[in-house]
């Protein structure tokens, strides 16, 4: 049951209104208009709201359009509107009417952005914003006969494990660190946070309605994983403090033998029927083999394992990378350094965000607190302008490529490069030294797409140095670039990304043939049916696995709930046919497979000329989904067994600790 003024169906609680009209009013001043229209338009079921006079503007890029176009007295009679109604709901006048559904949530969000939205979005954008449950989190139980081990309580294994234990499964979370929060607890450089808006970096399962930036920094969101950690109680089933050394499929017993090693040493075994990796991609630090690296002085560390002991007041710190660690790092510590030096590969395409850097009104926060349907339809709001929109601008026009001189792959994506090298000269002035070396020759979108917190006005600076050639040596406290530059520093900061490729790296797993999945990928080329399931590894599952990272945009919550619900389906297909094991077919990972490699090719990561940490050696991406995530929420719904190889009848398993 909800927590609202009157039932409502649903498996997300909205909230109740107990402020009073004062406070109501002054907190509708700070509310984002076309958000509020979309609230009257649920709560009164009136279509006058999206006509003239209050038909909001478009919404362009990653604005949110606050005042929604619109003139101020047809604003405030909005504001007005919606607080008769919130009185209404407090005082016990009106109940809170169910969401609308279909077509029509579809239109009246469209309305709300000045733009149409396709059709086929309105169940999985539903089901994100609570008006309908997901089978996945809210559907009948499996069973505690099924027992699932999950590695890594990141993102992924809170997701995963939140699921299971909500449907009754025998779940156990092994985690090497004492906390949750995966790549949040170990990325806690100074400035770290996220690059997608707060309100939709958060499970649709878990809402928070009260972010206090509308990008968090990192504390915030680690708050958050814990607390929903907290909330569905992950913590007594989850192994801190313990390091997964591999595993090996058991087909004597249908069962995944788990070997692990505890924090004083002892090593034992595991049995589960099912093994889910939520290890992700950016989990193992990078640092570069520098000759001489080992004669430097000073500390020098990755910004993955930042060393808090280290006082930067006044010294000389070198950050070589300008990824987005060093985009969001480099500001965060310029004021306290003496003088920074950042030893850049390549130039990034930086893109403005009016709400970068913007802390949430409090005002603002108590509409997310307490009106109905402020928050969610908020988020579907993000969701059309973050996700899936961008996605139509990545593909490869190679007749324009030809005629752009390999500088944008299509008409919109050019235009996209004039906005965004107007916006680096406006930003950098008449530092045309810092212009030459800031831009970037390569199409935007190429490379991870940046967002701007003070990076060019921290370039402007006296004390900050920006050195173009790559760094070749460490020479005691000098680092020495490959054009023989010199730079003495006091200080190395790496920012030089994870070994992305190297997936599951070092786990040993070993499926029903005794190959390991290394011998199978090699050290850069995994591949995986939807990257959740790979053949001759039964009852295995993939949390964030070969080509799944969202290099067009969006959040990684949803993703991962795709892939829960996938795996979800799947098990409750075993369950309802008393099948021990499934194993995806060759024939049928082949056939994915090579459909993602045939969307890549027509994408922009593989564009000649340009590297990224997306692409392998032989040039094949490896990290990314070429798919909308509309299109891989569709393909994650329904499993078949016709698609797998099954081990029909259960068997005794001896399970435990060995």
């Amino acid at each position: 049951m909800l927590e609202t003024n009157s039932p409502v169906s649903g498996p997300v609680a909205l909230p109740t209104v107990t402020a009073d009209d004062e406070t109501l009013r002054d907190a509708l001043t700070a509310g984002n208009i076309p958000t509020l229209l979309l609230v009257l338009r649920t709560l009164t079921g009136d279509p006058r709201w999206f006509a003239e006079p209050y038909r909001p503007s478009r919404t362009i890029a990653m604005n949110d359009n606050d005042s929604g176009g619109l003139p101020e007295p047809v604003q405030q009679e909005i504001r007005d509107a919606v607080l008769d109604v919130l009185r209404e709901l407090r005082d016990g006048g009106r109940g809170v009417t169910p969401p609308p559904l279909g077509a029509e949530l579809i239109e009246i969000l469209g309305e709300s952005l000045g733009e149409q939205v396709p059709a086929e979005y309105a169940p999985s954008m539903a089901e994100d914003a609570g008006f309908v449950p997901s089978d996945a989190f809210d559907g009948p139980p499996l069973g505690a006969d099924l027992s699932v081990v999950i590695i890594g309580a990141g993102i992924s294994g809170i997701c995963a494990g939140t699921a299971l234990r909500r449907l009754g499964v025998d779940v156990t979370i092994l985690e090497r660190n004492d906390d949750v929060g995966g790549t949040w607890l170990d990325n806690d450089y100074p400035g770290a946070g996220v690059d997608t808006p707060s309100h939709l970096y958060a499970f649709s399962f878990a809402p928070w309605p009260s972010w206090s930036r509308y990008y968090a920094k990192q504390p915030e969101i680690l708050d958050y994983l814990r607390r929903v950690a907290d909330q569905e109680g992950l913590r007594s089933v989850i192994r801190f403090g313990t390091e997964v050394l591999g595993a090996t499929w058991d087909s004597g017993s249908s069962v995944w033998r788990v070997q692990v090693r505890a924090r004083d040493g002892v090593v034992s075994e595991l049995a589960s029927d099912v093994l889910v990796s939520s290890v992700g991609q950016l989990n193992r630090p990078v640092v570069p083999a520098l000759p001489g690296l080992d004669t430097f002085p000073g500390p020098a560390f990755h910004t993955a394992q930042w060393d808090h002991s280290v006082d930067l007041t006044g010294l000389r710190v070198g950050v070589v990378g300008t990824g987005a660690s060093a985009m969001q790092v480099v500001p965060a510590i310029a004021e306290q350094a003496g003088s920074l030096v950042i030893f850049q590969r390549s130039p990034q395409w930086v893109a403005p965000n009016g709400n970068y850097l913007r802390e949430v009104d409090p005002r603002t926060r108590l509409l997310f607190e307490q009106v109905p349907y402020y928050r969610p339809w908020y988020r579907l709001r993000l969701m059309w302008m973050f996700q899936d929109k961008l996605h139509p601008t990545l593909q490869r026009d190679e007749a324009w490529e030809r005629a752009a001189d390999g500088r944008s792959i299509n008409r919109t994506n050019d235009k996209h490069r004039e906005f965004f090298t107007r916006y680096l000269r406006e930003q950098l002035g008449d530092r045309e030294d810092l212009v030459a070396k800031s831009l970037p020759d390569y199409p935007p979108y190429g490379k991870r797409m940046l967002l701007d917190c003070n990076w060019f006005s921290t370039l402007r600076r006296d004390d900050v140095s920006l050195v173009t050639s790559g760094v070749a040596a460490i020479d005691g406290s000098t680092v020495v670039t490959e054009d023989g530059g010199r730079h003495e520093v006091d200080v190395l900061v790496f920012a030089t990304g994870f070994s992305a490729r190297k997936m599951l790296h070092p786990l040993d797993i070993r499926g029903r043939s005794g190959t390991s999945l290394r011998e199978r990928w090699g050290d850069d080329d995994a591949w995986a049916h939807l990257g959740i399931e790979v053949p001759d590894f039964p009852n295995l599952f993939l949390m964030y696995g070969p080509n799944t990272n969202l290099g067009h945009g969006g959040s990684t919550m949803f993703h991962a709930e795709c892939q829960v619900h996938y795996m979800v389906a799947l098990l409750r297909e075993m369950v309802a046919s008393d099948v021990a094991a499934v194993e995806v077919r060759r024939d049928v990972c082949e056939d994915y497979v090579a459909r993602v490699d045939a969307a890549h090719e027509n994408m922009i990561w593989t564009h000649p000329g340009m590297s990224t940490w997306y692409r392998n050696a032989a040039g094949r991406v490896v990290t990314n989904s070429p798919w909308r995530l509309q299109d891989y929420w569709t393909m994650t719904r329904r499993p078949s067994l016709d698609e797998h190889i099954v081990t029909p009848a259960r068997q005794s398993s001896s399970k435990g600790v060995a």
